[in-house]
């Protein structure tokens, strides 16, 4: 997965941040050593931390389903991580590199997600949205002037992107096979005999339900005063 983000921002930065020039977009870690190598125009965009974004994990199962509709398995939802890159211009002039860093900001400013056109692999298969956010301030546990200190090298004027990427767990759970056959149901009737029904409908199907008993007339009164009649369902045991 972050290979796939890796060349989404490749070609992203490319396409819409750089048009065309030159400049390398490398993912290397900006150390003295490798500052001291560099002799071309550079747009480096490296990762610094991968941490799971437990805000937006979720529980639960997804049904998996074949090409006829039919669920075939269950699967829990993708995990989301956040993946965090330092994004720094590598030129011989200052006012260079801050206008690589003025495109590379305008670049991502555009877009809440990572268009779907730059997406390939699991990024593009597994149907959720690549979330981006740029220059926002850093958590309270991690500041980019301890980068710059673990790095080795002076502090210089960088983006801060973070990519909230989804990752399938490829944990699939068996589903029971589909119904083939139409359901049966016994009723056993008052006198001990029994009758299987079959429903009319497929999978899913309820019984349609039985028709009602015949309706008979009850008259209360006597000869002289014949009263009223009522009307009751079902048999009436004399």
């Amino acid at each position: 997965m972050i290979h796939e983000v890796d060349e989404a921002l490749r070609t992203l930065l490319r396409r819409d941040a750089l048009n065309g020039s030159d400049v390398e977009v490398v993912f290397d870690a900006p150390t003295k050593e490798w500052a001291g190598r560099r002799n071309t125009p550079t747009l480096d965009v490296y990762l610094y931390d991968i941490r799971e974004d437990l805000k937006r994990r979720h529980v639960g199962m997804v049904d998996q389903r074949d090409e006829t509709g039919t669920v075939v398995g269950r699967r829990p939802p993708p995990r989301q991580f956040k993946l965090s890159y330092l994004i720094t211009a590598w030129t011989n002039r200052p006012e260079d590199e801050h206008r690589l860093l003025s495109s590379a900001l305008a670049c991502f400013m555009r877009y809440d997600f990572l268009p779907e056109d730059v997406l390939s692999g699991s990024l593009a298969d597994v149907g959720v949205p690549v979330s981006t956010y740029v220059a926002l301030p850093p958590p309270e546990d991690r500041q980019i002037s301890d980068v710059w200190s673990a790095l080795g090298g002076e502090l210089k004027p960088s983006v801060d992107l973070v990519v909230v990427a989804p990752v399938d767990t490829a944990r699939v759970l068996p589903f029971g096979p589909p119904v083939l056959e139409q359901p049966r149901i016994t009723v056993t009737r008052d006198d001990g005999a029994t009758e299987t029904k079959t429903s009319r409908r497929h999978r899913g199907a309820v019984l349609e339900p039985p028709a009602p008993a015949p309706e008979e007339e009850v008259v209360s009164g006597t000869e002289e005063q014949p009263g009223r009649v009522f009307r009751m369902r079902g048999t009436i045991k004399r």
